[in-house]
């Protein structure tokens, strides 16, 4: 058994628990705003009654399975969803429970992927705008606040970089994504027309069924 130099095995020092927690994003049909997916925590009293999807890591399992497993489980996601690792909490006083850090992921996901889980469980997952969030279990609220944080800086340098939007879309369709993403870009639509154009590809097609000019139709780069 490995001991390090003041003759201590690993199993000597306290340790704490490992968990995830995943903060989902998208931008539902009908309300441009973006939004947080959580979940109801049942049987809990006197705990916030809404929090982000999570798990304990178990032993032997990486933090992705784990991660993939809390979302199949407790959000109803399919294990195909590939969250990005955001930020590691370690607050010793973050949950009331005990010393558990959580290693926090955020996913931005089309809302054709998130719509039939929330139409499917409407009493086990919500939808929240994320300016709206506050009051949810342990320290959820931060890890939402740099979820969103994260994600708008990614799209404030490419154009729908996590594909929330179809493809091929029209630059105004793009703009609109945009708007709901940022909260708000702050410049006009010519200014995003400029930055945006020589990021996409312009496709053999046009829009239509639309008024007036049928518009180019692009894709990502």
């Amino acid at each position: 058994m490995y001991r390090d130099s003041s003759g201590r095995a690993l199993t000597d020092y306290p340790r704490p628990s490992v968990a995830v927690d995943t903060a989902v994003l998208t931008v539902p049909v009908g309300d441009p705003r973006l939004a947080v997916l959580l979940v109801r925590r049942a049987g809990e009293e006197r705990r916030p009654e809404w929090a982000l999807p999570g798990t304990f890591l178990h032993e032997g399992e990486t933090l992705a399975v784990a991660v993939g497993r809390s979302l199949s489980e407790k959000a109803g996601l399919t294990p195909d969803v590939a969250p990005r690792q955001l930020h590691v909490f370690d607050d010793p006083d973050r949950d009331d429970r005990g010393w558990v850090l959580s290693v926090a992921h955020v996913a931005a996901l089309p809302w054709r992927v998130v719509a039939p889980v929330a139409e499917a469980r409407p009493e086990e997952v919500c939808l929240r705008p994320v300016d709206d969030v506050r009051g949810l279990l342990f320290d959820h609220d931060d890890i939402v606040r740099r979820a969103v944080a994260d994600v708008r800086a990614r799209y404030a340098e490419r154009p729908d970089p996590d594909g929330l939007l179809q493809e091929p879309f029209r630059v105004r369709e793009l703009h609109r994504l945009h708007e709901a993403v940022t909260g708000g870009l702050g410049y006009s639509a010519d200014t995003f027309r400029r930055t945006m154009l020589p990021l996409l590809e312009e496709t053999e097609r046009r829009s239509e069924g639309s008024v007036g000019k049928p518009a180019q139709l692009y894709v990502r780069r």
